[in-house]
């Protein structure tokens, strides 16, 4: 597969998917990141990352993990339940805290669980107050095997306990990913596998305005996020 790029754009590594974009993501100005991996056994090899382009306003720093967005998100409005089988209003229940947003899939071989372990091991270095303030959300993108259970079960393993983890309806999923610029496609079966099209990228929400500034995407490492988590706990961009 051949790379394009066009003035303005961006472009990630292209993979052996379709990439899927989505009209959201270039409204607010935002890199988007798709990976494309298998929901099979333990012995699955991932299938490989997609990509996706969009336009980013305003300069940008390759060597940098996180982009600042000139037009930030608003959070999604969604309403799933968590890990213990409760209601949960995304809105409501993080309003007032620095937020880090993923969607993503247990059975993800490789990008989710590296992503919530990257996360986890930056947030420990983060000073007791700090790192009680700081909420991690992880949205499945597979609700109807990511049970409230299945995802109680995988979140402390591959985060850390503290980290909230929601499922619910797909169609609510996906609705409130594409607010946030995030593509998601349902689970689908090929061969023995299931294929799962997402975005991989995680948005940083400010504590002082509830607006996603930052997007991380899937090559942001636990240096990364442990320089920035300071500046987004006090609703710094970093």
């Amino acid at each position: 597969m051949s790379e394009e790029k066009t003035p303005g754009t961006a472009t990630a590594r292209p993979g052996r998917r379709t990439p899927l974009i989505i009209a959201a993501v270039a409204i607010v100005a935002a890199l988007g990141i798709t990976a494309a991996v298998g929901l099979g056994g333990n012995d699955d090899k991932p299938s490989g990352s997609g990509s996706a382009v969009a336009e980013v306003s305003g300069g940008t720093d390759s060597t940098k993990a996180a982009t600042v967005l000139d037009r930030p998100f608003t959070k999604p409005a969604l309403v799933l339940t968590d890990t213990k089988g409760q209601k949960y209003d995304l809105r409501e229940r993080t309003k007032g805290k620095p937020t880090l947003i993923y969607f993503g899939y247990t059975h993800c071989p490789d990008v989710c669980p590296l992503t919530m372990s990257n996360i986890a091991i930056a947030k420990k270095q983060l000073p007791k107050a700090d790192q009680d303030k700081l909420q991690v959300v992880f949205v499945t993108t597979d609700p109807e095997r990511d049970t409230s259970a299945e995802l109680a079960k995988w979140l402390p393993a591959a985060g850390d306990p503290s980290f909230t983890g929601l499922t619910g309806d797909f169609s609510a999923i996906q609705a409130g990913a594409r607010q946030i610029g995030i593509g998601i496609d349902p689970p689908k079966k090929e061969g023995d596998k299931v294929i799962s099209m997402h975005g991989a990228q995680v948005i940083a929400f400010s504590p002082t305005t509830d607006q996603g500034y930052v997007l991380y995407g899937e090559d942001a490492s636990v240096d990364d996020y442990a320089k920035d988590l300071p500046k987004i706990i006090k609703g710094e961009n970093p």
